[in-house]
């Protein structure tokens, strides 16, 4: 084993920095939430993008999983895309056991779980750094303790990751990791190492591998300032590689099944990589900056002018100052390069912010200023350097546009609490009254400035990105509707089109098209985009798609009608009840003849015919007018004066229900009394296809847009459904379709017509996963018929059987029990040894004949 530096005669009561650093934590992010008059501590929302659309959504269908309230389980969520794996989602989103705690809150309160465990996971962040730092060298508890405050509120938990709440299991995985390496080093603990490992890979797949990587990092730089031998560094390599492979091996289960969600989801587009300027690099160092696409650093004025001042801290060993400078350097230079951005971010490119992994860079920081005052507090020539050092920073952030006149009214003030601190502490140590007034004034800089940053920054967020309100009397209003329609498995009862969030179903129950993860299947987009559906976020939020034929296809029975969501649209609420449309509908299994092998076309009218098997669609001509009259070339509308009223006419049968399909069209359109609102931005947004009014006598059609961007008609964008002929092919598949259906799970049974012959459709999103048998027969992987689950039918066989296994289920749980049985043979066998080799047994003859006694050597 490594022998590391020995203590230096102060010991460290590790307990009394973690609970110091976690009452600042707590204290800091909730005053600050308080001060932003943000929920729960005032009527400002704080649920902004994928918190609203993704997060509150998957913790209230967990809520819903644990007592036992929701359609599916762990391996299919029948809630959302009809019919959407549910592990990598558990696992990307919920596999945090804080999670669990959303059980303990009332299901209308889910905001507020969600809240709480955000709060407890930032403290927890904070007590792992400060218990992590005297580890590394021995020093002030109270200086633990502040550091790890300054590290669970650094700028990329306060803008980034306190809304992308699962990343914050990266934040408390990250300083555990460090931990597990000094047991590494020590070669003690494996056991424990690896547990931790096990429960950093399943809380957050994502943001443990940025963590694995940081703490390899930690351990590498370690193992060289301890200058062991050959044998012992490679011994020590060898310990850590064998702790980590278990301890994801154990993770398997769930990794793989990640892993492979990822291999069949939706591309998406995505932006490229973009290096930050140097001044944007250096603002994100300083409070009150903010800015979304940027690497989140602050850690702090005290914080970050000890990390500035260990270069020059001559008290600290030369190896030591270099080592972590060198290191932090490193990779600050490696978040600003696209290959190492890459492998940060695991060889995927993300969607939105390119700089998650900002915290490492955070932790390092933390780190070094440790150094820097563990070796004693730094002197006046010291405290001078770091001071240009930051004058520097400063001089260069100052061009950026992401420093505000908060950022000069609260950085003085901060530079000036923190001198003064390090100051008097040098001056006069830590165990007299200026000492204890250094500690005071320290720590109070740090609480000021976090708040005050912490609040800012809940702002600037809110007026920047989307928003969405609390749980409150429209979920209320359309919880109750679909509780009073759901009809579910016999019919499925969509939230609607006039969404509340991109997780609708998830939130206020129903059986939706709406979906929104990491893992939307690449089938169930293409397959939408097909048929006229809308999406945003890339292709990864497919949204509700209003039109009866789809809603025949997929056994839509009932479908909610909502007003427009006041919160979101800026205007008076409609206090028009949610209403509900209900329809007969085929069961979820219906029997086709035959499977058409045409492939789906440019026209999503045609494309719903081929799924519903029957002609029910006029899709005539279309020509475009501007509001003076005259035809616009290539449907390009919403530039120029002369087109910002253009109008769309055609002519359709008499009676028939008009669609307007308008993927690139942004605005309104209106017709016979009924207007739609479209919402193109692309390649991020899609508008979907929308239903208008009822053609009259005349047969002629105009449609009234009003575009607010720039924009284009298609050639094939107006439908005319013949809603007489879609309820007679209702009807027939009705008359076909499976007398019976069940679903439980991850399994769909039915009870078919006898003689069936042809293909039985399950109206369900053929994802990778699916396998279906009829009869007795053996389970096949299941056919595609234009995106949905089928299986082929030979005419005797009355029932079917569809069952989901997640992709890389089978592969993971081999190599977690590999992992599990090597772990325990590891832990079993060298203790069983040193039993054997720690006992001799000598069996001696007592004098006076009593029995023999075993002497222990």
């Amino acid at each position: 084993m490594v022998r590391t530096a020995p203590p230096d005669g102060r010991r460290h009561p590790a307990g009394a920095a973690a609970l110091l650093a976690a009452a600042v934590a707590l204290t800091v992010y909730c005053a600050a939430g308080i001060l932003a008059r943000s929920y729960p501590f005032g009527p400002h929302t704080r649920t902004v993008n994928d918190l609203g659309n993704q997060y509150v959504p998957y913790h209230a269908h967990l809520w819903d999983l644990l007592h036992g309230h929701t359609d599916g389980g762990l391996l299919v969520n029948w809630q959302s895309g009809y019919g959407a794996s549910f592990l990598p989602d558990l696992g990307m989103y919920l596999g945090s056991p804080f999670a669990l705690l959303v059980g303990l809150f009332p299901r209308d309160q889910i905001d507020l779980a969600v809240y709480a465990i955000t709060v407890l996971k930032i403290a927890c962040a904070a007590a792992a750094m400060a218990w992590l730092l005297p580890t590394l060298r021995p020093g002030r508890w109270w200086a633990a303790g502040l550091l790890g405050a300054s590290y669970a509120l650094c700028g990329w938990t306060l803008a980034d990751a306190d809304y992308n709440l699962m990343w914050l299991d990266g934040l408390i995985a990250l300083p555990l990791l460090c931990l597990v390496g000094e047991w590494t080093l020590q070669g003690r603990r494996r056991l424990a190492g690896v547990l931790i490992v096990t429960a950093a890979w399943i809380a957050n797949f994502y943001t443990a591998y940025m963590a694995t990587l940081g703490a390899a990092l930690v351990l590498l730089l370690r193992l060289l300032l301890a200058r062991p031998s050959r044998r012992e560094a490679l011994a020590t390599a060898g310990r850590a590689v064998l702790t980590a492979v278990l301890g994801m091996g154990l993770a398997a289960p769930l990794a793989v099944v990640i892993y492979m969600g990822t291999k069949h989801a939706s591309p998406g587009h995505f932006r490229q990589f973009t290096r930050a300027p140097a001044d944007d690099l250096f603002a994100r160092l300083l409070p009150t900056t903010y800015g979304f696409g940027t690497p989140g650093l602050y850690i702090g004025i005290t914080a970050l002018v000890l990390a500035l001042a260990l270069p020059f801290h001559r008290a600290v060993p030369g190896r030591v100052r270099a080592g972590w400078t060198v290191l932090v350097l490193a990779v600050t230079l490696s978040l600003q390069w696209a290959p190492t951005s890459l492998a940060w971010h695991a060889f995927a490119v993300p969607q939105g912010s390119s700089y998650r992994q900002t915290f490492v860079l955070c932790a390092l920081l933390v780190i070094a200023a440790w150094h820097a005052l563990a070796y004693g507090p730094p002197d006046w020539r010291t405290l001078g350097a770091a001071t240009a050092l930051l004058a520097l920073i400063t001089a260069v952030a100052g061009r950026s546009t992401l420093v505000r006149p908060a950022t000069w009214q609260v950085l003085p003030l901060a530079v000036v609490g923190t001198l003064g601190g390090l100051a008097l502490l040098y001056r006069a140590g830590p165990r007299t009254r200026l000492g204890g007034l250094a500690v005071v004034l320290l720590l109070g800089t740090q609480a000021g400035e976090a708040t005050v940053t912490s609040a800012d920054t809940i702002k600037q967020r809110l007026e920047l990105l989307d928003d969405y309100a609390p749980w409150g009397q429209r979920q209320d209003r359309q919880a109750a509707a679909i509780a009073e329609a759901d009809g579910w498995p016999r019919y499925r009862t969509d939230p609607g089109r006039e969404q509340t969030v991109a997780n609708d179903p998830l939130l206020v129950d129903g059986q939706g098209a709406q979906y929104y993860s990491s893992f939307t299947s690449d089938v169930l987009f293409r397959t939408f985009t097909a048929l006229g559906g809308g999406w945003t976020s890339g292709g990864r939020s497919v949204q509700s798609l209003d039109n009866a034929v789809t809603d025949v296809v997929f056994s839509v029975g009932a479908r909610v009608h909502n007003p427009p969501d006041p919160h979101r649209t800026h205007r008076p609420a409609d206090d028009g009840p949610s209403t509900v449309t209900r329809r007969a509908v085929p069961p979820l299994v219906t029997v086709r003849s035959a499977s058409d092998a045409a492939p789906f076309g440019p026209s999503p009218y045609r494309n719903q015919e081929l799924l519903l098997g029957t002609r029910v669609y006029t899709v005539p001509r279309v020509t475009v007018h501007d509001d003076t009259g005259r035809p616009v070339a290539d449907g390009q509308v919403g530039s120029g004066n002369a087109r910002t009223r253009p109008t769309v006419t055609a002519r359709c049968p008499a009676g028939t229900q008009v669609h307007l399909w308008a993927p690139y069209f942004s605005g309104t359109a209106r017709f016979s009394g009924v207007s739609a609102r479209f919402q193109a931005s692309y390649p991020r947004n899609r508008a979907a296809m929308a239903p208008l009014g009822i053609t009259p006598a005349s047969g002629q059609v105009s449609i009234q847009l009003t575009p607010n961007r720039p924009s284009s008609i298609p050639a094939g964008a107006v439908g005319c459904l013949d809603t007489a002929g879609l309820r007679t092919a209702a009807a027939r598949l009705t008359a076909t379709g499976a007398t019976e259906v069940t679903v439980s799970d991850g399994t769909v049974r039915a009870q078919l017509p006898a003689h069936g012959k042809g293909i039985a459709v399950l109206a369900a999103p053929r994802i990778a996963g699916w396998r279906c048998a009829t009869g007795d027969g053996a389970a096949r992987p299941a056919l595609n018929h234009h995106g949905l689950v089928a299986v082929p039918l030979d005419g005797t066989s009355t029932s079917l059987t569809c069952s989901f296994r997640p992709p890389g289920l089978r592969l993971g749980t081999g190599v977690g029990a590999v992992s599990l049985i090597t772990l325990v043979l590891l832990t079993v066998i060298p203790a069983v040894r040193r039993r054997r080799t720690s006992r001799t047994h000598f069996p001696v003859k007592e004098p006076d004949g009593e029995r023999a006694k075993d002497l222990i050597s």
